[in-house]
């Protein structure tokens, strides 16, 4: 069996696009299977950083096919400005890409709604949307009558259908607030993504059939989530998730390849908590220890740049995802930022209501009572970003290595000590 899947197992942004990087050499195909322009991905090799959101990380490797599948929300415009960022620095696309004609299209009104609409729960307190566009295209999705795929774009009657969603989209919004509406401009926006799709067809496919192609013929696949498995739209810690399933359980459904044919799933997680938006953070400190996190971390959105809450691990949260996602081993990324603090703490149980629980709530209002149930341990003073060898790694940062494969039930196999490809232990 071919396949192997990288998922992280936090709320997003756990430095799983450095570990794609790094797997695609030992890969034919990269796939990506979800998400859209809400998701980031940082590569940095040979002192140049790359920074992604919809085309799969293993395009900077030659001889490596990238795929973006139906389960992904697509913008066009933002696509086009990765293709054209990457080739004016050196990287040759040419037919290494493939975009999957089932994929839906964001639309200057889905960015529109996502502005306008309500982004709050009850209470106010805000999802976290990154407001392009990326939950009212999926809701249309779901609808199915308002909804416009890749392919469409292609089809001779795709000026009458664009027509009728946009008379539509025009009058929702006109609804909820007067004027947005009268801002989209139909010919003009007609006009725009005829050249998008003009410039974007030499990479439209059908890529479920592609893929099913590939893993039938024995091709080895990488596939690579975007976000993390606490965002997941059935598992995560809902309303403050993301608009897919962003978990392991995603990888069929998104991608049209039966999970059979995966073979190894890596789960992904930060040697400590991040969040961003709103939602309960359990172990989150906002404190000099956060600020430690944020700062040595450098955590601000890829996308956005907004500052990211910081705390520490929540072995409960990465346990639950370590199993919904069927996880065999795991990553343990940025290490390096809890070195010169003086003890570290892992989260291995809540606190609810009085009663120890060491189950990931299903409602989030129980996450949002969770007192976090501490074990601590020493911390280490060395800066440990030039080692290559775990052996050579302090042995405080081993041992907290190892208490997080023991409390998550999964062993570690890769730890990560900076950004660059160099900076990676494999321990097994």
């Amino acid at each position: 069996m071919p396949g192997t899947c990288v998922v992280g197992l936090q709320w997003g942004d756990e430095a799983k696009g450095k570990l794609v990087d790094i797997l695609t050499e030992r890969h034919e195909i990269v796939v990506r299977y979800q998400g859209g322009a809400n998701a980031g991905h940082t590569v940095v090799s040979g002192g140049q950083t790359w920074k992604l959101s919809l085309i799969p990380s293993g395009i900077l490797r030659d001889g490596v096919t990238c795929v973006v599948t139906g389960g992904v929300v697509l913008d066009p415009a933002n696509v086009l400005k990765e293709l054209d960022g990457l080739e004016s620095r050196g990287v040759r696309i040419g037919s290494k890409l493939k975009l999957s004609d089932r994929a839906h299209v964001v639309f200057p009104w889905h960015m529109l709604e996502d502005k306008v609409l309500d982004g709050s729960v009850s209470g106010g307190e805000a999802i976290g949307t990154t407001g392009r566009g990326i939950g009212p295209c999926y809701r249309d999705k779901v609808g199915r009558s308002l909804a416009i795929r890749l392919g469409d774009l292609y089809r001779d009657d795709f000026s009458e259908r664009f027509a009728h969603v946009l008379s539509f989209k025009q009058r929702l919004l006109e609804s909820v607030a007067p004027g947005e509406g009268s801002m989209l401009d139909g010919e003009r926006i007609l006009a725009e993504y005829r050249g998008y799709a003009e410039r974007l067809k030499p990479y439209v496919a059908d890529t479920t059939a592609y893929l099913l192609d590939a893993v039938e013929a024995g091709s080895k696949l990488l596939f690579e989530g975007a976000q993390g498995a606490l965002l997941d739209i059935d598992h995560g810690t809902f309303p403050y998730v993301t608009s897919s399933n962003s978990s392991g359980v995603g990888v069929a459904s998104g991608s049209g390849v039966p999970g059979r044919w995966i073979e190894r799933v890596i789960g992904v997680v930060k040697a400590y908590s991040t969040r961003v938006g709103g939602g309960p953070l359990p172990t989150e400190q906002d404190n000099a220890i956060g600020m430690h996190l944020r700062e040595r971390g450098r955590e601000y959105g890829t996308v956005t740049m907004r500052p990211r809450r910081c705390g520490w691990f929540d072995a409960v949260a990465a346990r639950y995802t370590a199993r919904l996602s069927g996880v065999d081993e795991l990553a343990v990324m940025l290490l390096d930022v809890l070195a010169g603090l003086p003890e570290v703490k892992i989260c291995s149980a809540y606190e609810i209501d009085g009663r120890r629980v060491t189950q990931f709530p299903s409602h989030v209002d129980d996450l949002r009572r969770a007192v976090p149930v501490y074990e601590t341990l020493p911390g280490w003073q060395a800066d440990i970003d030039g080692v290559t060898r775990f052996d050579d790694l302090p042995k405080e940062a081993r041992g907290y290595v190892a208490r997080l494969g023991e409390v998550i039930g999964r062993p570690v196999s890769i730890v990560s000590v900076g950004p660059d490809r160099a900076q990676t232990i494999f321990c097994r």
